[in-house]
């Protein structure tokens, strides 16, 4: 299986062996190290306070990564999660364009001041939160739509968060899906919530968003979202498990 979607201590995820040795311990045969990226917007100042600064590292991640490549079995690609806003797209593009990964994944983390996480709580009442939605699956048409990115990562991660969950509705789902059938971009199946009994997702996508792929014959990647060596041995095989039941389309982002 290759796992298109792992995280390292160059954003917010583990050492690189312990992650390798724990891929390769659940049966993965490439890993995709995406760390997170943020080039701008409401969300930069906070970032670059914290140290996610990988724009300015993953030339030195680079060395590391093709070291590894040299070490183990495993197939390491060189990958990026990058933060996704529509008024930010010549930013991502030259950014891209000029390191040249292997490939990039693009994410909706937040929309406006908002981040989509269950980490960070939403107050405003039902009709607030149904516009939050729309507002974000408008932003994730846009992201496909660029087609700055080959994968396009957890798409309904509003249906994690305890107050936003619900509100996904057919239309959204469809809208989604017009979008991936007209752009080169894919989605992925993305496992990053797999052990969170307490939240309302298991995976992304799940539901209607989920459905409406399915039956149009969407194409997708498989991503653990690990940040942790722990934590492939029970979301690696649930992907397995999960694109063998429901006979899923895999691409090739390269």
């Amino acid at each position: 299986m290759y796992d298109y979607h792992v995280h390292s201590l160059y954003s917010d995820g583990g050492y690189f062996e312990p992650m390798v040795s724990a891929a390769a311990e659940a049966g993965v045969t490439a890993v995709g190290f995406a760390d997170h990226c943020n080039l701008g917007g409401p969300k930069c100042d906070e970032r670059a306070r914290y140290g996610r600064n990988f724009d300015l590292t993953y030339e030195r991640r680079r060395e590391t990564l093709s070291a590894l490549d040299d070490e183990t079995e495993l197939t390491i690609f060189d990958a990026v999660e990058v933060d996704y806003e529509p008024a930010l797209e010549a930013e991502i593009a030259a950014f891209l364009d000029e390191a040249g990964f292997d490939y990039a994944l693009g994410s909706v983390h937040y929309v406006g001041d908002q981040y989509v996480f269950p980490y960070d709580p939403f107050d405003g009442g039902e009709a607030a939160r149904r516009a939050f939605v729309d507002d974000y699956y408008e932003a994730v048409v846009s992201l496909v739509d660029s087609e700055l990115f080959e994968i396009a990562a957890h798409v309904d991660i509003v249906e994690s968060h305890p107050h936003l969950s619900g509100f996904t509705t057919c239309e959204h789902a469809e809208m989604v899906a017009d979008a991936f059938e007209r752009s080169r971009t894919v989605p992925e199946l993305n496992a990053g919530r797999f052990e969170d009994d307490d939240k309302p997702a298991s995976f992304h996508p799940e539901g209607r968003v989920f459905e409406v792929l399915l039956e149009r014959g969407i194409e997708f990647t498989l991503g653990s979202d690990a940040h942790e060596p722990e934590e492939f041995a029970e979301r690696v095989p649930a992907l397995r498990d999960r694109a063998d039941r429901y006979e899923l389309e895999l691409a090739c982002p390269l």
